[in-house]
């Protein structure tokens, strides 16, 4: 690994508002962190796209972020962690940390199951096409622990709603309990919110579930593996003289997008529009 400051930045990158989410999470467990997030818009939903062409996108971004001087890359996007994950961990080689969205929520399934001796038999998955097509929950479950049963069920409506701001209303719940109520997650003993977007409708999915099924949604989990991960490389940003900063940038600006990270943040957010494609 090359020399690293622990002064430098986070960067993380979704398609969208989604990876708001765990960037908000980063920011709360890690308060002294400088973070750069990029919101690939131009090419918004990843879930519909090809794997060669999510791993471009990847490869793009991964190289503004290090241009930007970032110690770790946390791809905060399912699709992008499923199909593009070893791309960039190669593409970047020794400059910078690497993590994605799959890997904790992985581990915090076989952990609770540990935990509850053997109780979780099935476990749901919802998320992009990309990503449920990918298999790539049921495979790390799988490979570990062979008794746990992984149904996947994409949920392409989503994202475009959520991006849409079409939450904590009607047609949400409609398209919601259209999906939840499908067979393929029937006796479920968890579901896996397998899309960052996805934290956004989590009350909304609790109350369709009366508390019956646990969700596990990447944020806090990917959160708490990120500080591990600075503290085992002694790149954790201590307190200092200058105030953490925040930077946000988009390939294609949208006034939608601006308020969203406003109103994540809490704070007035200056969205710059970085034009990578050109």
């Amino acid at each position: 690994m090359k020399q690293l400051d622990s002064n430098q930045p986070i960067g993380l990158f979704d398609s969208g508002i989604g990876g708001l989410t765990v960037a908000k999470a980063i920011k709360e467990k890690l308060p002294e962190e400088n973070l750069i997030y990029f919101g690939d818009t131009a090419h918004l939903p990843y879930g519909d796209k090809s794997p060669d062409s999510i791993k471009y996108y990847a490869i793009r971004i991964a190289q503004f972020l290090l241009d930007n001087k970032c110690k770790m890359i946390v791809i905060a996007c399912n699709t992008a962690s499923a199909l593009a994950y070893d791309t960039v961990k190669d593409f970047i080689g020794k400059r910078a940390l690497v993590v994605n969205v799959i890997d904790p929520v992985v581990k915090k399934i076989l952990d609770s199951n540990v935990k509850l001796r053997g109780k979780i038999k099935k476990v749901g998955v919802i998320g992009t096409k990309g990503t449920i097509k990918s298999g790539i929950h049921a495979r790390k479950i799988v490979e570990v622990n062979k008794s746990i049963e992984v149904s996947g069920l994409a949920t392409p409506l989503l994202v475009p709603m959520i991006e849409e701001g079409f939450f904590n209303n009607k047609i949400s719940r409609t398209v919601i309990n259209s999906y939840l109520t499908r067979p393929k997650l029937n006796h479920i003993d968890a579901l896996i919110l397998g899309c960052t977007h996805y934290p956004l409708i989590k009350n909304e999915i609790e109350e369709l579930y009366k508390g019956r099924v646990p969700l596990i949604d990447a944020a806090d989990e990917v959160a708490e593996f990120v500080s591990q991960k600075l503290k085992k490389h002694k790149l954790l940003r201590l307190r200092g003289r200058k105030k953490p900063f925040y930077r946000f940038y988009v390939s294609d600006y949208t006034d939608g997008f601006e308020k969203n990270t406003n109103s994540f943040f809490n704070q007035k957010i200056k969205l710059e529009e970085a034009r990578i494609w050109k």
